[in-house]
Parts: C-alpha cells; sequence; structure tokens
C-alpha cells in the first residue's frame, strides 16, 4: 500500500462522483457551470491517471483504467462542445462518460476484493458507488452555492434540489459502511485476514474513528444544516456550510480508502 494508491482511488471517485452528479444539475446552472465542472473532473481524473498503480494485478484492474480511459475522453469532449456545438448528441456524450464512470468503479471494487466472498466483493461495489456519489453529491452541491453569486437570479429550489441529492448519498453512505463493519465483524475467522473488531480497538483504529467522526457523523449534520439554510433562502449561508461540509467529506472518504487498503474492509 502507498500514498499514490490511496489517492488514485480518491482522486477517480471524485472525478467520477462529479460526472454522475451533473445529470442532476438542470440546466438553468448555466454553461459555465456545466464547463467547470466537467473541467474539474477531466482534471481530477487526469491526476488519478498520473498516480495508478504501476503494474495492473488483475483483469478487473485493466478494465477499470479502460474505462476510467473512456470516461475522461467522454467528459473532455463534453467540456470542450458544451455550449459550442454538438448539442444534439451532447446527451450521448454524457451517456458514455457516466456509463464509463460506472463500470470503471464497478471493475475498481472487484479489483480490490478479488479472491474474496460474493458478499465482500458486493459490498466493496456498494462502498466504492456511494463514495462516489457522496464525494460527487458534495462537490457539486458546494460549487453550485456558490453560482449563486455568478448568477444571482438562479432559482434557489435548484440548490435545494442538489442538497437533496447530498443528503441522500449520505444516507447510503452510512448503511454501506455500518454493514460493512458489520459483516467484516461478524464474519471474520482466524486465518482468512486482519481482525477488524481488533483493529478499531487498537491504537490504528484511531483512524477508523477519524473516519467515522469526520466522514460521515460530520458531513451528515452539514447536509442537514445546509437543507435547513438552504429551506430559508440563504444561499451564502448553505454554501459557507457546504465549504466545510466538502472539507469532512474529503477527509472521511480519504481514510476509507486507507482502511480499505489496509484491512480490506470497505468503510
Amino acid at each position: 500500500m502507498s500514498l499514490s494508491n490511496v489517492l488514485f482511488l480518491f482522486l477517480a471517485h471524485l472525478g467520477v462522483g462529479i460526472i454522475f452528479t451533473l445529470v442532476f444539475v438542470s440546466r438553468e446552472a448555466g454553461v459555465k457551470f456545466f464547463r467547470f465542472n466537467a473541467g474539474l473532473a477531466a482534471i481530477l481524473l487526469a491526476v488519478a491517471f498520473a498516480l495508478r498503480p504501476a503494474e495492473s494485478p488483475n483483469t478487473y484492474s485493466r478494465i477499470a483504467l479502460s474505462a476510467l480511459a473512456i470516461a475522461e475522453l467522454a467528459t473532455v469532449l463534453y467540456w470542450a462542445t458544451v455550449g459550442r456545438a454538438l448539442a444534439s448528441i451532447r446527451p450521448a456524450i454524457v451517456g458514455v462518460a457516466v456509463a464509463g464512470a460506472l463500470t470503471a468503479i464497478v471493475a475498481q471494487a472487484l479489483a480490490a476484493s478479488a479472491g474474496r466472498a460474493v458478499v465482500d466483493q458486493v459490498m466493496t461495489i456498494a462502498s466504492f458507488l456511494s463514495s462516489a456519489a457522496l464525494l460527487g453529491g458534495a462537490c457539486t452541491a458546494m460549487i453550485l452555492g456558490h453560482w449563486y453569486l455568478v448568477i444571482p437570479s438562479l432559482q434557489v429550489s435548484h440548490l435545494q434540489a442538489i442538497v437533496k441529492v447530498h443528503m441522500a448519498s449520505m444516507v447510503v453512505r452510512v448503511v454501506v459502511v455500518g454493514a460493512a463493519v458489520f459483516l467484516a465483524i461478524t464474519t471474520w475467522q482466524p486465518g482468512l485476514g486482519p481482525n477488524f473488531e481488533r483493529y478499531v480497538t487498537s491504537v490504528d483504529g484511531i483512524f477508523f474513528w477519524q473516519r467515522v467522526l469526520f466522514g460521515l457523523f460530520g458531513p451528515a449534520l452539514l447536509s442537514y444544516l445546509t437543507w435547513e439554510t438552504a429551506k430559508i433562502r440563504s444561499t451564502q449561508s448553505a454554501t459557507g456550510i457546504l465549504y466545510v461540509d466538502f472539507f469532512t467529506v474529503v477527509v472521511g472518504e480519504v481514510l476509507a480508502k486507507y482502511i480499505l487498503l489496509a484491512t480490506r474492509v470497505p468503510v
């Protein structure tokens, strides 16, 4: 395990998550909003590629990189054409980007859980998908909140809608992590891997508890506060909370990647 592997997974999931959440934002946000987010997603995926493992350990890893490359190319094409040309086929471009991103995430999860029980593979897939959704939802919500400074006349309902998406992804992430921890503790047998129950109660377990505090409890509280603030149409206050919310999500998901690579438990 190395820092580059942790950052590779984190940046890939963040870039993919932004691609996912773009389909939930109204066109009223404007061409520049979509161009900015598509460009950001493309940059994140490019950096992730630069940090990819030197060798692909199995077929799933090679599939994941190929699918991620397709998502990257489609995202760059979308960025280059949004608001300019190819309007009739732009939904197809977005569809290719989303399909490539989804395939990459599933293949990454299968690569990370290769050789393990089917239930572990399913949990890893659920963990990776929910991680990408949470990261993307938090980032896109934060940027959209800031966009009210660019387009003051933008309806607050658009911010409320993306915050709902973020809150839903937060609930799913909590459920998935809870299920993964439960399975790791109840199904552990000697000789089949690290004892996760012993891990969380050891000194090394501080990373797990930081992951829970900063990556789950913190964003859950902050996303609720954002929703309450958005309901009273205070977009600037909501955006300020979303900045902190996104930071806590980033901390939590980076720690989640580290714990996954250290213990093979997809928290």
